[in-house]
């Protein structure tokens, strides 16, 4: 019997970095995980996979490659052989317990397997399933912004969506509708890593997610995936990085059928372009920012993910940020005030960054005692943000550089202690 090389797993395991001694070990870990006992894979294993002498690993390997990788088998060139009705057995050979892997497996799942032999149809009730579970999760970040907890619902969410493609029928359409999905979720688990500040873990998150929706076709969700990379490599202080994976977003044709994306592609290439203290090239993004945001039309339908944020409040504070990195501090105030205006009262950790860049712009001007005020109305809750707490220690190590001797400075310092007390 003739085989065919599978060409599709063997160029993911070269883009990111696996040999074939590599990826079995870490689908034996991932065994161990689901089960308990690790698996008994070797570098020949992979090789067999790769070259086609196993087109459909057994159920154990299968469940840990996908776990590994994010994908479905088929995703990743294996092709399922046809079986009779009757539900196959693992045999002696699998390196798994029965037992443990199914209610490992099951675990994973959020929606029962149908019976062996009677069709199971995923359609658009799934998909809506699934976007109002992701409009809830996009609604949760707003409130609390990047906990672990979304972070980790967002990559279950994610997972549920790839693991769909194995369990029924689909249409084309369906299917790349639930890539789309388990896309954005995993863009969503990124987020939540960048601002908790696990910068690590959204690289990895980035990784998966890009590959995920280059499945889907959708330009907004890789447009999404792309504007975080860049905001990642601006956080990261890799603002070279963060233009490039920015132009990635701004030049998916997305941009220019949607003003709103292109504004939004701007307004970030503004807060980049302060990281590297180019006044004129903010100037320029910000203007054609805004112009594009003047242009856009305010009820055309959008994700859900751009509609609860994006606006002229957003677009404000990420000229603030943009400022503020210049050293701008006038302009970063006003720019503060504004976005504080317009903000959603449901935005809490985008009011506890906004009010704290407000804080740090009044310094930069000597206003010691209204920038002491301002810091200090920021609630306890918000203080606790990852990037909330990290610009108030900044705060305070600029205001003791400033004004050792100060009142302000007294009672900021009492304040931050009270507050960890």
């Amino acid at each position: 019997m003739t085989t065919t090389r599978n060409l599709v797993l063997a160029a993911w395991m070269t883009e990111h970095g696996y040999s074939s001694n590599t990826l079995a070990d870490a689908v034996n870990q991932a065994i161990g995980d689901l089960t308990g006992r690790l698996g008994g894979l070797d570098g020949s294993s992979v090789r067999d996979w790769k070259s086609g002498r196993v087109r459909w690993p057994k159920s154990a390997s299968r469940a840990a490659l996908e776990k590994v990788t994010g994908l479905p088998a088929t995703a990743l060139g294996f092709v399922p052989r046809r079986r009779a009705a009757s539900a196959p057995a693992l045999s002696q050979e699998d390196p798994v317990n029965r037992r443990s892997f199914l209610s490992a497996t099951a675990a994973t799942a959020a929606l029962p397997v149908p019976a062996v032999g009677a069709p199971h149809l995923i359609g658009a009730s799934t998909v809506s399933m699934l976007q109002r579970k992701f409009a809830g999760l996009v609604a949760g970040d707003h409130q609390h912004g990047g906990i672990r907890g979304i972070e980790t619902r967002a990559l279950e969410l994610a997972a549920e969506a790839v693991h769909l493609q194995s369990r029924g029928s689909a249409s084309q359409r369906v299917r790349a509708q639930l890539y789309g999905l388990a896309a954005a979720f995993t863009s969503s688990a990124m987020w939540a890593a960048i601002d908790g500040r696990r910068f690590d873990a959204a690289r990895r998150h980035h990784e998966r997610a890009s590959s995920l929706a280059s499945m889907s076709g959708d330009q907004t969700i890789q447009f999404r995936i792309w504007s975080h990379a860049g905001t990642l490599y601006r956080h990261l202080g890799r603002p070279a990085d963060a233009l490039a994976a920015n132009d990635v977003a701004r030049n998916l044709s997305i941009t220019r059928r949607d003003p709103l994306f292109g504004s939004l592609g701007h307004a970030r290439h503004a807060a980049i372009h302060g990281k590297t203290g180019d006044g004129p090239g903010v100037r320029r993004s910000l203007g054609h920012a805004q112009e594009a945001l003047d242009r856009a039309d305010k009820d055309a339908p959008r994700p859900v993910w751009l509609e609860a944020f994006y606006g002229q409040s957003e677009l404000d504070s990420l000229a603030l940020a943009a400022h503020l990195a210049l050293g701008d501090w006038a302009e970063a105030e006003a720019c503060a005030h504004r976005s504080l205006a317009a903000l959603p009262p449901h935005m809490h950790r985008s009011r506890g960054i906004a009010t704290a860049r407000l804080a740090q712009s009044q310094l930069g001007q000597g206003d010691f005692g209204p920038a002491v005020c301002t810091a200090m109305s920021i609630p306890q809750g918000a203080q606790r943000h990852p990037r909330v707490s990290g610009m108030l220690d900044a705060f305070g190590t600029r205001l003791q550089e400033r004004a050792p001797n100060s009142p302000h400075t007294r009672t900021w310092t009492q304040h931050q202690r009270e507050g960890l007390a």
